[in-house]
């Protein structure tokens, strides 16, 4: 894992090249701080900060092929490159490097844009053709890694994150209001979004080509969710999901520096320690956040598996004073307004992690999106049905859904069987699975002053997609949960954006394509879809603890709004001075201000899901518009990572050579 930073046809003098790609670079070291190394000539310039995991000792970046004609920078992790390498050295490629990243760089050489579903794993990178004048840049297939694009000045940039763009002349950060409120309504950017005018995060499953006054975006890969073959019974169900997760995380165990693993305390993570000791030499570590909320907190069912496993375990405490002191730190590193405050904990325990030594980790993400865990699956199951369901049905699967929600309580359902009635018709074209969670979203959205179609994006989305419209209900939704909170949220925000602030790699197993497509061959095939998780429960109810194989899913959560009412920290002054909110064009500051003080006074008890929600996506609002188009408040951490490469081929000639590259130390 990496940061990757560049430029194309920048019209500024080639001498200044060089200082520019080293001041992106700088931007973004948290995410390699064990090197840097950059290319640079005429017309192009891109680097790499390093988090040396594979081929520490010759891996470094960027690389060339052996004749010198195509550079590459990576970000992430190719697992099954071993096997790629040995099919690509069949058919004649030399190798100099034992690293992942030559293996990428030979692959697109020999086979073009079809090496990319031949990929297994997390990565973005970027190619240089020096002779065909032209730049690619590829994001995996499902948005584990990022990487964002501008063509809102003169030239062409890209990086891992957006930070790096402070670094070129004359750029300067705009939020987009219409992609503001888009993010409101449905929680999350869409694989496109970055929140900012004239910024463009590629999107997963895409490749780009990038020419003089020229560029093309093309999907290499669509997500389907259609199983490629069927499963004849459960029994073969099973041994079909065991064996696919053993491969998965055989695969992610592949590393030169020692893997851990988080522990949430669900079935998810347990199943992937699990796996992870049985293939382990030594003994293996393992990472929690505990709440000192009891209501959060999940330490005991944490503490209890990894003494089963005998993992050596490490659970980061965090109260309600460590997510407001954070969280200006934590959004600058997410740099997407963000709907609750769980990324914090993410971001202290990776921190933690990294202080231990540790810079590889294992999790559980993507597991509820392939096996349909989540609540979202089953209220859409009985929506769809309830027209034809008795009341008696109705009230009882009713009972099963968001057992964590106060107001799903049994003294409740009388209420929301009518809310559910109101919704059991398709309201929101294409969006029938969504539609509750949206309600949310349209409360969200009454922080722009302005509203437009909050959904029209996302509806544009669903449109375009081919397929899509014959999805049933189910698919359908978990289409949009790959395509949205996964990649927009989990997988960054509360996922790679926390680890790599302080150079922590996380790898998820549940994302194999082979697990996935394991999954969408035995979903709903053998069970109704109602016991949470059934096939993937039963796969290792042998081999796990009854307390947590048994275990319904408790959903990650954080304070929110009750994190800052308890003692409220000096930068909420943005919310509550009518000047501070002034300055946010788009910004309805009255209803801004009121809720403030509501969340504030009220604190947990006083405030509604949707208020708290609304409240954290004002608060990271008001952050990012300050750090970012203010450019105030930044509170970047200043990591050294050593200048190892330097490629100078300005004019032609090459600088300083030894081999194909001039080396700096």
């Amino acid at each position: 894992m990496c940061g990757i930073a560049g430029f194309f046809e920048l019209p500024q003098h080639p001498g200044e090249h060089s200082a520019t790609v080293r001041r992106m670079l700088s931007a973004i070291a948290h995410r390699g701080p064990d090197s840097t190394g950059y290319y640079v000539d005429d017309r192009c310039a891109f680097g790499t900060t390093r988090l040396s995991i594979i081929d520490i000792n010759s891996g470094a970046q960027p690389l060339s092929d052996e004749t010198g004609r195509y550079w590459i920078c990576y970000n992430g992790e190719v697992y099954n490159y071993l096997e790629l390498r040995v099919e690509l050295e069949a058919k004649g490629r030399v190798f100099q490097t034992r690293s992942d990243t030559e293996v990428v760089l030979q692959a697109w050489i020999h086979w073009g844009e079809a090496c990319l579903r031949k990929f297994n794993g997390g990565y973005a990178f970027a190619i240089y053709d020096r002779a065909a004048a032209e730049l690619i840049l590829v994001r995996d297939r499902f948005g584990k890694r990022p990487l964002f694009y501008t063509t809102g000045g003169p030239g062409f940039a890209f990086a891992s994150e957006m930070k790096a763009f402070f670094a070129l002349p004359d750029f300067h950060f705009e939020q987009d209001v219409d992609q503001v409120q888009s993010i409101l309504a449905q929680w999350t950017p869409l694989p496109h979004q970055s929140g900012f005018r004239h910024i463009r995060n590629l999107p997963m499953g895409c490749w780009m080509r990038v020419t003089v006054g020229r560029v093309e975006e093309r999907p290499y890969e669509a997500l389907t969710l259609e199983p490629s073959f069927e499963v004849a019974s459960e029994a073969g169900a099973l041994d079909l999901i065991r064996e696919r997760l053993a491969a998965s995380v055989a695969l992610r165990l592949r590393s030169d520096v020692e893997v851990g693993v988080y522990l949430s305390g669900g079935v998810d993570s347990a199943i992937v320690a699990l796996l992870t000791c049985d293939r382990a030499q030594g003994r293996v570590r393992t990472f929690s956040v505990e709440f000192d909320d009891a209501k959060l907190d999940e330490s005991e069912e944490q503490r209890l598996m990894a003494e089963y496993l005998g993992t050596q375990h490490l659970g980061v405490r965090v109260g309600h004073g460590d997510i407001a002191t954070h969280f200006p730190a934590a959004i600058f590193h997410a740099e997407i307004p963000a709907f609750r405050s769980a990324f914090v904990p993410m971001y202290l325990l990776a921190e933690s992690t990294r202080q231990a030594g540790i810079k590889v980790v294992l999790s559980g993400e993507g597991a509820d999106e392939a096996f349909l865990g989540y609540d979202l699956y089953k209220e859409t199951i009985l929506r769809a049905e309830w027209n034809t369901s008795s009341e008696h049905v109705r009230r009882s699967r009713l009972a099963q859904l968001y057992p964590h929600l106060d107001h799903y309580q049994p003294q409740d359902i009388a209420a929301i069987t009518g809310l559910y009635h109101q919704f059991a018709e398709e309201k929101i074209p294409g969006l029938f699975s969504h539609e509750l969670r949206l309600q949310n979203g349209r409360f969200s959205a009454r922080l722009v002053r302005s509203q437009d179609g909050p959904f029209r994006a996302l509806q544009e989305m669903v449109r375009a997609t081919d397929g899509y419209a014959g999805l049933t209900a189910v698919r359908k939704a978990q289409w949009l949960e790959y395509k949205t909170l996964l990649a927009g949220y989990l997988l960054s925000t509360q996922g790679e954006r926390m680890t790599m602030a302080h150079g922590v790699e996380n790898r998820c197993p549940f994302l194999d394509p082979a697990v996935v497509d394991a999954a969408c061959a035995v979903n709903l095939r053998f069970d109704d879809g109602f016991t949470e998780k059934r096939l993937l429960r039963q796969a290792f109810r042998e081999r796990l603890p009854g307390a947590i194989v048994n275990k319904r899913k408790f959903p990650y959560r954080a304070p929110d709004g009750a994190a800052f009412a308890a003692a409220p920290p000096d930068y909420l002054e943005l919310l509550l001075s009518e000047a501070e909110l002034s300055q946010i064009p788009y910004l309805d500051s009255r209803f801004a201000r009121s809720l403030t003080k509501k969340v504030l006074a009220n604190g947990a008890s006083g405030t509604s899901t949707k208020e708290n929600q609304t409240f954290i996506f004002l608060l990271s609002l008001a952050l990012l518009h300050r750090m970012f188009v203010k450019r105030e408040g930044m509170l970047r951490r200043r990591v050294h990572s050593p200048v190892e490469r330097v490629i100078d081929l300005r004019g032609g000639a090459l600088y300083g050579s030894q081999g194909n590259f001039a080396s700096v130390t």
